[in-house]
């Protein structure tokens, strides 16, 4: 949802710095490459040892610069498969680490009451969130189409760092617990959204060969 509805945004605010990065030689690759790397150190440094603030505007700056690369592509109608599939790829690994980061922050510093919480909603907001970007691919592999659901990549990173941030300002670890039991439970509705949405164009697909 937000993924759709601020590319027109971030195309206005970017866009003279896209075009800067062009006139410099900076590939779009680069930007992809040199984004992931800065996130997976952040997120592998900051959270674990309980710089939440800090980690959140730093990864907050990250994914947002991160529309960089398909920017600089178009201007330079570099745009391929390869550089589709690396941006989605890579983007995976920063979700993971983002969460990763969190996780080890509530091993060792997560107040004790809501330590348990944190760590399990976490776990699960790990796992169903990559499955939801996999159901699309695997959608897409065959065929078909899957860019439906309540939760995309860009509504997910927005609830996780707001919560990093409020934690990080001492608002309580309350707040982690809660943001990540939501993004759990939104990752896996998108999940049976995605199944049902294919399921459908599978069955109709196989209905049009019979007629056929």
């Amino acid at each position: 949802m937000l993924s759709r509805s601020g590319r027109p945004l971030a195309h206005v605010l970017f866009g003279p710095i896209a075009r800067i990065c062009v006139r410099a030689h900076i590939s779009a690759d680069t930007i992809t490459i040199t984004g992931t790397v800065a996130g997976v150190i952040a997120s592998l440094t900051l959270l674990p040892f309980d710089h939440l603030t800090a980690g959140a505007l730093t990864i907050t700056a990250l994914v947002i610069f991160d529309n960089l690369d398909g920017q600089i592509a178009r201007l330079t109608g570099t745009s391929s498969l390869w550089g589709a599939f690396l941006d989605s790829t890579l983007d995976r690994i920063s979700d993971a680490a983002i969460f990763c980061g969190l996780l080890i922050w509530a091993y060792r510093c997560a107040d004790p009451r809501y330590q348990v919480w944190i760590l399990v909603g976490g776990l699960a907001a790990l796992v169903f969130g990559s499955v939801v970007p996999y159901a699309r691919a695997r959608a897409e592999g065959l065929g078909m189409t899957a860019n439906v659901g309540l939760a995309e990549r860009a509504d997910r990173l927005v609830v996780v760092l707001v919560a990093t941030f409020l934690v990080g300002v001492e608002l309580g670890d309350w707040i982690m617990a809660g943001a990540l039991w939501l993004l759990a439970l939104s990752a896996f509705v998108t999940v049976i959204q995605r199944m049902v949405y294919v399921k459908k164009q599978a069955v109709a697909s196989s209905r049009a060969g019979k007629d056929a």
